[in-house]
This record gives C-alpha cells, sequence and structure tokens, in this order.
C-alpha cells in the first residue's frame, strides 16, 4: 500500500496531536492560550509541554464556559482515554438530553482548540495535568461530587477483606484482588445487576445513599456502624477511606444518578431578560441629558481642585476626609464622587504635581480637552472607562492586609473589568432597541460564560471543612464573586457616564462599542439562530476594538451625540437679590468668568449663581476693573443690571486694592495712615504682629498670604504685590501638573498576539520542529546520538558541508552562538568560504552565515527527509 493509502496513525501524546494540526489550528491556540506564545516555543514537543504546566492548565480552565468546564471535569471522571459516547452519557444521562447533545461538539471542541483534549472520539484523553485538577480527591472534591472508583477506594484494602464485600454482593469470589475488584466494578456499572442489587436494600439504607448520591460523597460513621450502615459497608455500597469515614464509589453513585455526572448540565446560556422596554428616543435622549452631567461634574470637580487639589495620602491615594469633601463640593454620594475622581485620573486629566507637598491638580491636558465640542470630550471620557482596569467600586473596601482601599491609591487594579465592562455592553447591544436588563440576569449569563472560582472546586461540605455525616446537609454556598460585582457596577456607571438611557443601551453608546444597528424584533429571522425568542438570541460576537477601530468608532459616537446635546448659551437672566440664573450650558468664555464672578449656589436645569463680596473682589483679583465686569454684565445679561448689584461692584473695587501687601516678612503699604492706625488699634490683628515702619508701612510676623487673610477676614480688601510694587494678578486656573500620561491598564495575563506576531511565531515552531523531528543519518558503527548535538571534527564538518553545497542536501548541525547559547539547526548549505558556511536555515526560516568554528558537528539527514 502507498504511502498515500495509509491511513493517520492516531496520535500518541499531545504533541503529535499538535503536529498534525494546520496553520490556522496553531493560531487559534495560541490566540487563545497566549501565555504559550511568551517567549516562543523551539518546536512542537515545547509547545505541548508547555501547554501542560499547570500555571498554563489553570489559566486556560478559568476561561472556559460553564458547559464546557463541565465537559471537561466529565472527562476527569471517565475513563482514560474515554469514547465520545461515553463522555455523552456522563452529560446527558441514561434518558439522554438533547440540548446536550447538541451542545457536545461545540464544548469538545473548545476543549480540543485550547489543547485540553486531545485524540479521536474513540480516545478522548483530558491533558494530565487537568485530570489531576479536576479528578475527585479528599483534599480537592470534584464539583461534581462524584467520589474515587472502586479501584481507587480499594487501593489500601487487605485482600480478605475485598473478598468479604465480593461475597456479600453476590459475585463469586476470585483468586486475587485486581480481579475482584474488576469484577465488583463490573457489578456497579452493569444498570441491571445493579436495580436487582439495590432491591434487597433496607429502606433506611437507601435513604444514606440518596443524602450522598450528589455529593460530598464523603460520611462519617462509628465504630460500630447502624444495621442501615453495615449493610451497605459488607457490600461495598461504601467504603471505608479512613477510620471513621466512608466514600460512595464513583460507579454506585453514577447508577444512582442515572448515569450523568452534573446534578444540572448547563449546556445553554441562561438568556439575559428584558426588565423594561423604552421608545430609542427617550433612551437616546435620556443618555445624552447624562453624557451632558458627566462633562459637567469633570469640569467642576478639576475647577474645583484649579489651585491645587487635596494632598496625596503619604501611601498614595486620596483621604476619606477629602473625598467626602469633593462628594460635598459635587452634591453626590461618596461612591459616585469616588468614580468621577476615578474617571478623570484615567483619562489623563487628573494627576499630582509632583511637589514637595504633592497635591491633585488639573493636567495641561485637561485644557485641551476643555476646547474640544462637548461630543468629544464625551467619547474621551468614555473609552478611557471602557479600557481602565481601576474599579472605582472598590474604594472603601479592604486589601488582602486589610488597609482601606482608597481613590487614586494604588490596589484598585482589576484586569477583568475592561473585558466584563465590554462584555456586558454587547448583551445589551444583543436586546432590541429600548430593552433594558434585568441586572441579576446579565450577573447569571456572566457566570455561565466565566464561572467563579468557587465553581471549580468542590462543594463545600468536605473533610477538609469537618466533613459531613452520613446522615447530615450540604453547607454554605460560594459567596459573591468579582465578575458579578463588576457587572453590576458596569450598569450603574454605564447610565452615570450616559452610554446608557433608563438603563437601555443608546445609539451613541452602540456605536462607541462598533456594534451593528439591531434588528426590530418584528423582522423575520435570517438565520436558525434567529428563530428564538429574541432574548434567547446569542449577544453579537463583539470583541474590543483596535486603536484604529476605536478611533472610527469614537467619531461616529459623537456624531450621533452632538445633536442631542443641550447648545450652549451666551446669556445669564440677572436678578435683583445678587443672582444670575443661567438657563442651560453657558459657552465656554461666558462660563469662566462667571464661574470667578460668581459663587454656584444651585444646579440643574438652570444654574443659579450668587454675586458676594468675595466672589467680586476674587474677579478683581484676577486682573478685572469695575468697568470691565459691569461690561461684562451688561452684554450677557437679558435684563438690565440691577442696582444692587452694580453697587455691590463699585463698593468692592473702591476698596481693592487700596491696601498693598508685600513681602519682607511681609508688609501693608497704604497712603492713608488713618487706615493703618485703626488696622493697629483693632484687636483682631494681634495675631499677625503689625509694627509700624513708616506712616505708611506696616511690617508683620506672618507671610504675605496668611496676612491677606487675616486682612480680609478683617472686612479690609487687600492686593498683593510684587517686590517691583506692581498688583499680582491671581488667576484660577494657574495652577497644573506638569504633563502626565494617563494610568496604563494593568493586563490580564499576556496580551492577545496580533495575526503578525501568530504566523512569524508559527513558522518559527514549525522550523524547529523539522529541526528536531527529522530523521539523521547514523554512520555505520555509531550510535545514534538520541537527540543531543551532534559532535564531529573540524574537517569532517567542512568536508560535510562542502558535499552538502554540491549535492543540495539538508543537513542537521549543532550551533554554539556568541551567548553560549546551544540549539539544534537544519540547514542546506549555498556557499563555504573564508571559515564561514552561507545556507539557508529550516530553523529561522531565512538564509543566514555561520562561522564554522561555532558548529559542534553536522549529521547528513535520511533520504526521505533531504
Amino acid at each position: 500500500m502507498s504511502t498515500e493509502e495509509k491511513p493517520a496513525a492516531a496520535p500518541r501524546s499531545l504533541a503529535e496531536a499538535l503536529r498534525g494540526r494546520d496553520d490556522a489550528s496553531l493560531a487559534a491556540l495560541l490566540r487563545s492560550r497566549p501565555d504559550l506564545i511568551t517567549p516562543v516555543p523551539t518546536d512542537l514537543t515545547q509547545l505541548a509541554t508547555r501547554a501542560g504546566t499547570r500555571a498554563s492548565v489553570v489559566r486556560a480552565l478559568e476561561r472556559l464556559d460553564r458547559f464546557a468546564l463541565q465537559t471537561a471535569q466529565a472527562l476527569a471522571v471517565a475513563a482514560d482515554p474515554a469514547t465520545y459516547g461515553e463522555l455523552l452519557g456522563l452529560l446527558a444521562g441514561d434518558e439522554g438530553d438533547p440540548a446536550v447533545a447538541a451542545a457536545l461538539p461545540h464544548a469538545l471542541g473548545t476543549l480540543r482548540e485550547q489543547a485540553l483534549v486531545w485524540g479521536g472520539d474513540d480516545r478522548l484523553r483530558l491533558v494530565r495535568t487537568a485530570r489531576e485538577l479536576l479528578s475527585p480527591s479528599p483534599q480537592h472534591p470534584s464539583p461534581t461530587g462524584l467520589g474515587p472508583s472502586v479501584q481507587e477506594a480499594t487501593a489500601g484494602m487487605s485482600p480478605g477483606r475485598i473478598q468479604e464485600i465480593v461475597t456479600a454482593a453476590g459475585l463469586p469470589s476470585t483468586h486475587d484482588s485486581v480481579s475482584a475488584v474488576a469484577s465488583l466494578t463490573a457489578l456497579f456499572g452493569d444498570r441491571t445487576r445493579m436495580a436487582a442489587l439495590l432491591d434487597e436494600a433496607p429502606h433506611e439504607s437507601l435513604e444514606v445513599l440518596d443524602r450522598l448520591v450528589w455529593g460530598p460523597p464523603y460520611g462519617q460513621v462509628t465504630a460500630d456502624p447502624a444495621p442501615r450502615l453495615r449493610w451497605l459497608l459488607d457490600r461495598g455500597l461504601l467504603l471505608p477511606t479512613a477510620p471513621g469515614t466512608v466514600v460512595l464509589p464513583r460507579e454506585v453513585a453514577l447508577h444512582l444518578r442515572g448515569g450523568r455526572a452534573h446534578r444540572t448540565p448547563e449546556p445553554v446560556p441562561p438568556p439575559v431578560e428584558t426588565a423594561a422596554t423604552h421608545r430609542p428616543q427617550v433612551v437616546d435622549a435620556t443618555a445624552a441629558g447624562q453624557a451632558y452631567t458627566a462633562l459637567a461634574t469633570v469640569e467642576e470637580l478639576l475647577k474645583d481642585w484649579d489651585e491645587g487639589g487635596p494632598a496625596v495620602l503619604r501611601a498614595g491615594g486620596l483621604s476619606v476626609r477629602d473625598l467626602k469633601r469633593t462628594a460635598v463640593a459635587l452634591d453626590v454620594t461618596e461612591p459616585v464622587a469616588a468614580f468621577w475622581v476615578e474617571l478623570a485620573y484615567a483619562a489623563g486629566l487628573l494627576a499630582s504635581d509632583g511637589e514637595a507637598d504633592e497635591r491633585y491638580a488639573a493636567t495641561p491636558a485637561y485644557d485641551e480637552w476643555l476646547e474640544r465640542p462637548a461630543a468629544e470630550r464625551w467619547t474621551r471620557l468614555a473609552t478611557a472607562w471602557l479600557t481602565a482596569t481601576r474599579t472605582a467600586g472598590l474604594v472603601g473596601g479592604r486589601d488582602a492586609k486589610d488597609r482601606t482601599l482608597s481613590a487614586l491609591g494604588p490596589g484598585l487594579d482589576r484586569s477583568a473589568a475592561p473585558e466584563v465592562r465590554h462584555r456586558v455592553l454587547a448583551l445589551l447591544a444583543g436586546l432590541p432597541e429600548g430593552a433594558a436588563p434585568a441586572a441579576e440576569s446579565v450577573s447569571a449569563r456572566l457566570r455561565w460564560e466565566r464561572p467563579p472560582r468557587g465553581a471549580r472546586g468542590g462543594p463545600a461540605g468536605s473533610p477538609a471543612d469537618g466533613g459531613r455525616g452520613a446522615d447530615g446537609s450540604l453547607g454554605a454556598g460560594d459567596g459573591d464573586d468579582l465578575r458579578s460585582r463588576l457587572a453590576r457596577w458596569t450598569l450603574t456607571e454605564a447610565e452615570t457616564l450616559g452610554i446608557t438611557g433608563r438603563g437601555a443601551l443608546s445609539t451613541h453608546g452602540r456605536a462607541l462599542l462598533g456594534a451593528p444597528a439591531p434588528r426590530h424584533p418584528d423582522v423575520e429571522p435570517e438565520g436558525p439562530g434567529d428563530k428564538l425568542p429574541v432574548h434567547h438570541r446569542p449577544a453579537p460576537p463583539l470583541t474590543p476594538l483596535n486603536p484604529a477601530e476605536q478611533a472610527t468608532a469614537c467619531a461616529a459616537a459623537a456624531r450621533l451625540l452632538a445633536p442631542l446635546l443641550p447648545e450652549p448659551l451666551d446669556h445669564v437672566l440677572l436678578q435683583a437679590d445678587l443672582t444670575a440664573v443661567a438657563p442651560g450650558p453657558l459657552r465656554r468664555p461666558l462660563a469662566d468668568l462667571l464661574g470667578v464672578l460668581a459663587d454656584v449656589e444651585s444646579k440643574g436645569g438652570a444654574t443659579v449663581y450668587r454675586f458676594t463680596p468675595g466672589s467680586v473682589r476674587r474677579a478683581l483679583d484676577a486682573g478685572r476693573t469695575a468697568a470691565d465686569l459691569h461690561a461684562f454684565l451688561a452684554a450677557h445679561s437679558r435684563t438690565p443690571v440691577p442696582q444692587p448689584l452694580a453697587y455691590l461692584i463699585d463698593d468692592v473695587a473702591r476698596r481693592h486694592g487700596h491696601l498693598r501687601v508685600g513681602a519682607a516678612s511681609a508688609y501693608v503699604r497704604c497712603d492713608d495712615d488713618a487706615m493703618l492706625n485703626e488696622i493697629l488699634a483693632d484687636k483682631r490683628a494681634a495675631a499677625l504682629g503689625l509694627r509700624r515702619l513708616a506712616p505708611t508701612v506696616l511690617a508683620a510676623r506672618t507671610d504675605p498670604a496668611g496676612l491677606l487673610e487675616g486682612l480680609r477676614a478683617m472686612g479690609f480688601a487687600p492686593a498683593a504685590e510684587s517686590a517691583e510694587g506692581d498688583v499680582l494678578i491671581t488667576r484660577a486656573d494657574a495652577h497644573r501638573t506638569p504633563p502626565r500620561a494617563a494610568p496604563e491598564p494593568v493586563p490580564e495575563g499576556p496580551p492577545v498576539p496580533d495575526d503578525t506576531l501568530l504566523t512569524a511565531a508559527i513558522r518559527a515552531i514549525r522550523a524547529g520542529d523539522l529541526a528536531s523531528t527529522a530523521p539523521r543519518r547514523t554512520p555505520a558503527g555509531d550510535r545514534d546520538t538520541g537527540g543531543e548535538l551532534p559532535r564531529t571534527g573540524a574537517a569532517e564538518t567542512l568536508a560535510t558541508m562542502q558535499a552538502a553545497v554540491l549535492t543540495g542536501g539538508a543537513l542537521w548541525i549543532g550551533y554554539v552562538n556568541a551567548e553560549g547559547a546551544a540549539s539544534q539547526r537544519v540547514i542546506a548549505p549555498v556557499r563555504v568560504e573564508g571559515g564561514f558556511v552561507t545556507a539557508y536555515d529550516h530553523t529561522a526560516d531565512e538564509v543566514r552565515t555561520f562561522p564554522l568554528h561555532r558548529i559542534t558537528g553536522v549529521t547528513e539527514l535520511a533520504d526521505d527527509e533531504g
């Protein structure tokens, strides 16, 4: 029979199974398990070894959905190897389950793609490390609730006791323990004979089995067991594992379960249920309102910190007191304030200034951000939130060392946050327009797609936590998991940020994700999956966008959001009670100057500003004159300037700068010596340490800033001056940090390789595999090197190289590079001269030049590989 007609041999190892894959399959493996490519393996044997390491297998198991994980758990309790039919029986049971049968090929394909399972359908093998992690043991119970097999449970039992069990079970005695255990295993696996045996069992004994059948399979017994337990022990239906502890054998449990490894197989993901439905126009309008509020809140936060925000704690972050003050200033709760602070930090608008007395302040990027259109400013905040690993919801919690987690402090990064945010929004994108999901159904879907760690371990009640009596009950279940909390925070934060409105994904939020427009529920189905009710259909397979795609998506989102945002106004309404009403958002120059001239009294649909002597003085300190302020108000008020406001401005301006404060330690000078006499006579000036230096000059012990504050507290309106005697102008936006980059997200494991890296890595692995597996010609009388580097003399190496140049043959060489690292390569020599050989290196897939003195030896390849 020719080579083409020979059937492909079944792989004998994972490395052989990988060797039989095509490049697309290897690329899928490396894409789903990127840790395998860091660094690039030298050949497929090393790739298989790395794929079987404990750390890599644990990472792969943690990324399986619930049914794929249940499939792996079923294989861990099946025979090794198992057939496809046996695996289907463990998952679907004796009665069969059409949903399990339909979902199993995809789940098994996932396990094969990720190199957790290899072999054909007649010889399915779970990789050894995965079997060790998922197999039942007293220390690590299986989530299936199954115990050890009869063979494992009787491993330390005396031959006489085994023969007694065989006899009591109605089986003929055997000559050795191995055949006796095999006979007992065959009995427990035979449905008909087991049914007959259990028909003879007392009712109380069956009740004991019912309490153990779904796990944990271990129970406690006394030295003198009750008759109901004795009947089970005599027939091997319960087997002792330690003094006072018994276990239900796996084969018995499977019979009682009807062949099922899991109590509740979950082949289909739970649907995302709709809690409410709104008109898309209402959703978009609500989301746009929230987006405008988000922009206003971030501006207000950073404007409040313009002159230097709160101090940075020694351990990093914002103190609890400063967070409370920020919450009061923004008129929000502390968790919401923490969200806004973290969002501004993630967007690169806020950072520490790096000074000796380190404080938080706006960055230069904030000024650039303010100049952008409102919709573009929003997309920057939204994309920063989508990709940030810092999680504001953790603020106020405790870390592993029981230290409080503070806003802007360390310990808030959670690598899973971007993935969960993106997945939650993708699930929302899969619902009809205007549909708001039920929060618990979203969490349930995420728990199915990525079961929490507790779902991978054994159920509570194992011997490690005190066990469970044969008549006892199960312990407590697992607590809440991080991904569920991240999902809840995502729904809340997306609403706060304006990506969703009334719980439903907005049109501009959908564009930000790059999601296609949803079909209306009444539209005719286009494919088999569309025949399901809309809330049962799978969410679109959205993946995070690359930078170019994200830029396009941001532009589309900004274009959709811009018409929905309120148009900025260029006027206010002045009132006689020294207030001004802004009936909507104000244009930038008007908002900036009004924010200096007046204090914000209330916010909402309209913002109310109040004019006070202090706020007018603040505008004068910023370099404005009384005439400037009168002209500004007259130009931007739809109502006449009230007389009380004009009087207030003129009165403060008349007194402003009459006193001059400079640096001595500090001094006060004034042309009116009567005013200086008044200051010296005031008891409140005692703390300033004033003394007269000249009729128009007072010196003070305090610094200029303290002297300014003290005189203002006494009711005066002093102005600061420079060493040259000029009045200093202070601006609210004077303090900025040096240029700061936004914090980098903390990745969850190695990044997913791009197509270029995958192509190069696969080519290198294939070439290395060729070098390590190519047959070598062994000269007569020499022994095979067994995979070690070839060793030949310099003359023989040179002669073999020259001969290969003439014949065009390929050689296997050992090579030591300049760093002393040894490797083996397959080369096709092209030219030998000057102590160098130029050859095509199959391992590197390129033409290279090798110094002959670094080649340890050379061997010809076998004829069929040459």
